[in-house]
Order: structure tokens, then C-alpha cells, then sequence
């Protein structure tokens, strides 16, 4: 059974992101800032590169930033949506 949030590269998070409409807006040092508007509401997200892999807790700290549901965030892709076992006839999963 596949952990509840499997975790994820920056990369596979900048590839999300950008699939859901985000842009780059800036960077500090090795945190680079994500802008976009999801469900009318404009969000940006906090990615830093530092990290070889994000744990659960920064995912749902990122997921919670970008007002997306556990499901519409690791679905925005195929590869990231075969981690929590979510197949889809599109990519990315339409928004709730």
C-alpha cells in the first residue's frame, strides 16, 4: 500500500505546478516562489531546492499553499498521480 504522501523530488513539484498554471515569480536564495490562482484565488507556493526529496509534511505544507486537494496535486502528472495509485483518463485530473 502506497504511503499517503509519497514523496516527491523539487522537480516533480515545479512539474506539478506548472501543469496547474503556476509561474515562476522570484527566488531567494534556494527558495523559489510559484504564483497562480486556483478556484478563483490567487496562491503562490514556497519550492525549495535544496532538498533531495520532500517529506509529508512539506507536501502538505505545499499542497495546502497551493489550495489544491491531495488528489488534484499529485494527479497534475502521470508519473506523480502512479505514486498514490490514481489513474485518470487526463492529466491533469479536472479540479473539484
Amino acid at each position: 500500500m502506497p504511503k499517503k504522501y509519497p514523496p516527491l523530488t523539487p522537480d516533480e513539484v515545479i512539474r506539478i505546478l506548472k501543469a496547474r498554471g503556476f509561474a515562476y515569480d522570484y527566488a531567494r536564495g534556494s527558495h523559489e516562489y510559484y504564483k497562480g490562482t486556483i478556484r478563483d484565488a490567487s496562491r503562490r507556493v514556497t519550492v525549495d531546492r535544496q532538498y533531495r526529496e520532500f517529506d509529508d509534511k512539506l507536501i502538505v505544507l505545499m499542497i495546502d499553499q497551493s489550495g489544491l486537494t491531495r488528489e488534484e496535486f499529485y494527479g497534475s502528472t502521470k508519473e506523480t498521480a502512479k505514486k498514490i495509485n490514481l489513474r485518470a483518463q487526463e492529466y491533469p485530473i479536472p479540479l473539484k
